[in-house]
């Protein structure tokens, strides 16, 4: 792999940039691996990159029955946080934001990770005690937060209207090292990293069957032949029933779409992340000045993604409530995004009751933000059979009754 670097820029630059090369190899898949991931969007790609950085594995392959990052990954609204109310929750989730603080130089890719802060707003009385509890949970947790007055949220977001018809700003949950990263950058600097170490990424290589004996996980079918594996990792969100139906199990999750859609370009005027979970919208402004606009989850199951008028009306009328500039823009796109929700709206990372096979789903609309930190979760259990991260967001803990409630900490009613 050529190290990027305004050197090598310059380098190109005076040879008329002919001498890049590919990013990432277009690999023709192998007989066997150590271990398939079946999933090349972020959470899949993580987890193959720290197993071959963290644990030395890299005789691997990453199935993706699409293109790379074509899934969640590259559909999403891009926002990093780690303010969640639950321990194991908070733990995974600021091991996340951490490493997306050095991903840019760790991966030797741009990721253009952005900690512009994050606010979550309380409208309601119900919302200011319930951020103040979550604010003193992270002083606990050792993610720093901090619950900040309507003056202060302001301050921070001058085209905010404070006083909305509906919902005034009371005040607002703000995390100053959350922030945005670019979705795209995250998959392709994940790849070109899985690739340097030898890893194959194949696409459009779509997986059709698992194959067991005794119990045990020897391989998979696929679209372009079968191939053997020791150990086989599902990261595909939305699809994950699915692939646990050709392994023989049933997983507790539902599908479900996610709405967002984007502006068209304007100058900079909102330089932080503003989430209104009551009325469930969320804006950033992009680097190209679109503001990118996240909305709420289809009321019934669903595997589309497209947008639908329904949402887009209810997101933006109570966004321009909020925010009244928003009313004289113009939507630029719009799109929907597959996601994977379990009954407590937190994350699976498993074994599963087929040896060798293991699960990472169910992150519902809290993806993007957990990427590294999945992958490096997973990675982990994986190589050693347990990770600390992942000990919480097992299986057994449905049949155990030991939940972790995170649908109201969340700030989302998805």
């Amino acid at each position: 792999m050529k190290k990027y670097s305004a050197f090598a820029i310059a380098r190109e630059a005076l040879r008329h940039h002919t001498g890049w090369t590919r990013a990432w190899r277009d690999a023709q898949p192998k007989k066997r691996y150590d271990a398939i991931i079946i999933g090349a969007g972020g959470h899949g790609l993580a987890t193959a990159y720290y197993l071959g950085k963290n644990f030395g594995i890299t005789n691997v392959a990453i199935l993706e029955k699409g293109w790379l990052g074509g899934g969640n990954t590259g559909r999403n609204t891009t926002i990093i946080r780690s303010n969640y109310l639950q321990d194991p929750s908070a733990a995974i989730y600021e091991k996340a934001r951490s490493l997306y603080e050095t991903m840019s130089q760790d991966l030797n890719y741009n990721v253009m990770f952005s900690p512009r802060g994050v606010i979550m707003l309380a409208q309601t009385h119900h919302e200011v005690r319930g951020y103040q509890r979550t604010a003193h949970a992270n002083a606990l947790q050792g993610v720093t937060t901090e619950f900040i007055s309507p003056a202060r949220v302001k301050e921070l977001v001058p085209i905010i209207n404070l006083d909305g018809p509906r919902y005034p700003v009371l005040g607002g949950l703000w995390q100053a090292r959350g922030g945005t990263a670019r979705h795209d950058a995250v998959a392709w600097g994940y790849a070109r990293a899985c690739s340097d170490m030898g890893m194959d990424v194949i696409q459009k290589c779509e997986v059709t069957g698992i194959r067991s004996e005794g119990g045990k996980v020897v391989g998979v079918s696929t679209s372009r032949g079968d191939i053997d594996c020791d150990k086989l990792g599902m990261v595909v969100a939305g699809h994950s029933g699915h692939l646990a139906d050709m392994a023989g199990f049933r997983l507790p999750i539902e599908s479900v779409s996610l709405q967002a859609l984007v502006s068209e370009p304007i100058k900079p005027c909102m330089d932080v992340v503003v989430m209104a979970n009551t009325v469930h919208g969320y804006m950033s402004q992009s680097d190209k000045g679109e503001m990118v606009i996240g909305g709420g989850t289809d009321g019934y199951n669903n595997y589309t993604q497209r947008g639908s008028f329904h949402h887009i009306e209810e997101t933006v009328r109570a966004l321009i409530e909020t925010f009244p500039m928003v009313s004289r823009l113009k939507m630029l796109r719009q799109w929907g995004g597959i996601v994977d929700v379990t009954g407590d709206r937190s994350p699976i990372l498993s074994k599963t009751p087929v040896d060798g096979v293991f699960i990472n789903c169910g992150w519902g609309t809290g993806g993007f933000k957990a990427i590294p930190g999945s992958g490096w979760a997973m990675a982990e259990l994986m190589a050693k059979g347990r990770s600390p991260l992942t000990d919480a967001f097992g299986l057994n803990r449905f049949q155990e009754g030991r939940f972790i409630d995170e649908s109201v900490a969340a700030g989302v009613a998805h």
